[in-house]
């Protein structure tokens, strides 16, 4: 409780400092609003000129969309600290996190947390409650339990990405750009149902990094849809679970990459 207290006073702050120049945090949040219209625009016009991708409608593919950017939006916004870890390795802000006595993992978390990302929340849930309304799926406690569990997944995975991207930079911090194909990477690929994907790319999603586990099965099973990949129900339920398993590896590997940390030589 006391961590959590620490936490939301992280929070806090960090809010605060943000909305010190409102023109500025309300012209960061529209931008990244719009930028996310035109990514959804483009998946419009697709739609417009195909109709059906395999089988999918463009409301079915809206609520895969703004379930997956809704979950990263959070994780980016949470996991700002780990985004960014190779400039605090760099200028050895990190060292001094060290020795204070508190966890590394909640002093990141609380480093900053990303207002702007609101807008992207936001036009995520446009997009979402669009969908959701034109398939005429309803609002009912099951529904909407198992969106709320495939969205925590969600946000525990792409935590989990962040926190190992954090832990490359123990060794590297040159390089960590080929962690946005599993980032940003990550995000455009799940907003298509994953059942469109070869076999090699659905194998990749399912076990080696399991966004397909949180952001396809549960919104099939949300759609009341057969999954067309022949998966079981239950998974519907059970794949959001592989987010949360995923980022206990994460936190393992980051452990293990403070152990191996020999500070900047600076």
């Amino acid at each position: 409780m006391n961590a959590l207290r620490l936490y939301a006073r992280y929070v806090g702050l960090s809010w605060r400092a943000q909305l010190q120049y409102r023109a500025s945090f309300a012209l960061q949040t529209l931008g990244t609003a719009l930028l996310s219209v035109v990514d959804f625009l483009a998946i419009w016009v697709l739609f417009d000129r195909f109709k059906r991708i395999a089988g999918w409608s463009l409301a079915e593919v809206a609520v895969f969309y703004g379930t997956a950017n809704i979950a990263w939006s959070l994780a980016e916004g949470i996991g700002r600290g780990f985004d960014d870890f190779g400039s605090v390795v760099k200028r050895g802000d990190f060292d001094r996190l060290l020795l204070r006595p508190r966890s590394t993992v909640l002093q990141l978390l609380g480093r900053e947390f990303t207002l702007r990302r609101i807008g992207r929340i936001g036009q995520g849930a446009a997009v979402l409650a669009w969908g959701w309304r034109s398939l005429g799926l309803g609002w009912d406690a099951a529904r909407l339990g198992l969106w709320l569990l495939a969205v925590a997944g969600g946000v525990a995975l792409f935590e989990g990405i962040l926190i190992l991207q954090a832990t490359l930079a123990f060794w590297t911090i040159e390089s960590l750009e080929v962690m946005n194909t599993l980032t940003y990477g990550g995000v455009q690929t799940v907003q298509y149902p994953l059942a469109i994907y070869p076999g090699w790319l659905r194998r990749f999603f399912l076990l080696v990094v399991p966004l397909g586990c949180v952001a396809y099965f549960p919104v099939v099973r949300l759609l009341g849809r057969t999954d067309p990949l022949g998966a079981p129900a239950w998974l519907g339920w059970a794949g959001p679970f592989a987010g949360f398993l995923f980022l206990g590896v994460a936190l393992r590997a980051w452990r293990f990459g403070i152990r191996h940390y020999t500070s900047t030589g600076s």
